[in-house]
């Protein structure tokens, strides 16, 4: 064994909140503020490129084989009517010890 600690996994998630889409980084289970990304422009979804710049800015990069998964949610919970909020989420590793 190389003796090389084998990097963590974790959830990045992405989601608009007024306009601008943020991406963080979900480190459960520990007193840590989770890492976040805010994108500088408005709408639209930001590229995968980008989306991968903004981990690597924060310690993560995409784990091997991971995924962009999309879900919808209301932007009112319980209310149909609501507007709909995307969510993306996708697993990610550290690089750089985050959340040890």
């Amino acid at each position: 064994m190389s003796g090389q600690e084998t990097p963590r996994e974790f959830t990045a998630q992405m989601s608009v909140r007024a306009g601008r889409w943020r991406l963080y980084v979900v480190l459960l289970n520990t007193t840590e503020r989770w890492p976040e990304h805010c994108f500088g422009r408005p709408l639209p979804v930001p590229t995968f490129t980008e989306r991968a710049d903004a981990l690597k800015v924060l310690g993560f990069e995409p784990a091997p084989g991971a995924e962009w998964a999309w879900t919808e949610d209301t932007e009112r919970p319980g209310d149909l009517a609501s507007a709909v909020v995307l969510i993306a989420a996708t697993r990610v590793r550290s690089w750089t010890g985050a959340g040890r």
